[in-house]
């Protein structure tokens, strides 16, 4: 088990690396190369039988085909991995979600909010340095192999801070029509908090300096973009999350930000209300004449 799970870190890349020398035309000794392969399908004979032995064991448990095999991957493949690979094509998902218009997880009756406005500016700055560093070293690097090699990497690189950034354009924070609010981050955070653990939602512009995802002493969270938050959102009891890489936490009071905060406090703030009143018990019937 823990040599399949040691493979699983190490195949990857060495496929990786072997084909973009491939793709990039250098000559690998046909001995390298027959070697590269047996060692590949060694692996992944070696990840398939194990996997089948985890199939067959969650199968006894009681359990249906589906979940078998889900559990059978998680017991696997390690949990930074999978999610390192989840979150790249989420992204690239996301990336076709924005050449063709559309958004992800915004149902009927759902008030999206976006969060891009203060990180904007910076990403595609990101996206210009990149493309000017693949430009100049295309010009500087004499070597053909290693030109071709940097290249492939800078464009792929490229390729995936445009499809970061369209991660958080179609993946916005959602109000429900029910009064549930979801917060994200592109493809790396996502956060469900039913209407019944919301006890108040209020506009809050903070400043926090540090990472992406806080965790407080005092059992905040703080969901940072371009370093500010807008909407601070008290629950009843801790709601647990995840982080980008698979720990848990849990917190009972969220601060995100978003682009329009006083919309997307308004728009929870109507969603509650209209929750309310639906599901009030009707007044007792007047006594008869």
């Amino acid at each position: 088990m823990k040599a399949a799970r040691l493979a699983a870190w190490v195949v990857l890349p060495a496929e990786i690396a072997l084909i973009v020398l491939l793709v990039a035309g250098a000559e690998v000794p046909p001995v390298v190369l027959l070697v590269a392969e047996a060692f590949v399908l060694g692996v992944l004979v070696l990840e398939t039988v194990v996997l089948l032995r985890l199939y067959a064991s969650f199968r006894r448990t009681g359990r249906g085909r589906r979940e078998a095999l889900r559990a059978a991957v998680r017991s696997l493949v390690p949990t930074t991995l999978r999610r390192l690979l989840l979150h790249e094509l989420r992204a690239l998902h996301s990336l076709a979600l924005w050449v063709v218009r559309r958004r992800h997880g915004v149902g009927a009756g759902a008030h999206p909010a976006a969060y891009t406005g203060p990180q904007t500016a910076m990403m595609y700055g990101f996206v210009f340095v990149s493309v000017v560093e693949t430009v100049a070293l295309a010009v500087v690097i004499p070597w053909p192999l290693v030109h071709a090699i940097t290249l492939i990497i800078d464009v792929y690189g490229v390729v995936l801070l445009i499809a970061m950034q369209a991660s958080c354009v179609t993946r916005p924070h959602v109000v429900g029509a029910d009064g549930s609010l979801r917060i994200r981050y592109g493809a790396l955070f996502d956060l469900r908090i039913r209407p019944e653990d919301i006890v108040h939602a209020r506009v809050d512009r903070r400043f926090p300096d540090g990472k992406l995802i806080q965790l407080r002493e005092d059992g905040s969270l703080d969901l940072v973009v371009a370093g500010q938050t807008t909407v601070a959102v008290e629950l009843t009891a801790p709601v647990g999350f995840v982080r980008p890489l698979g720990r848990h936490g849990s917190a009972h009071t969220v601060r995100f930000h978003a682009d329009d905060p006083k919309a997307l406090v308004a728009a929870l703030t109507q969603a509650a209300a209209l929750t309310q009143a639906r599901t009030a018990p009707s007044p007792p019937p007047g006594r008869p004449a």
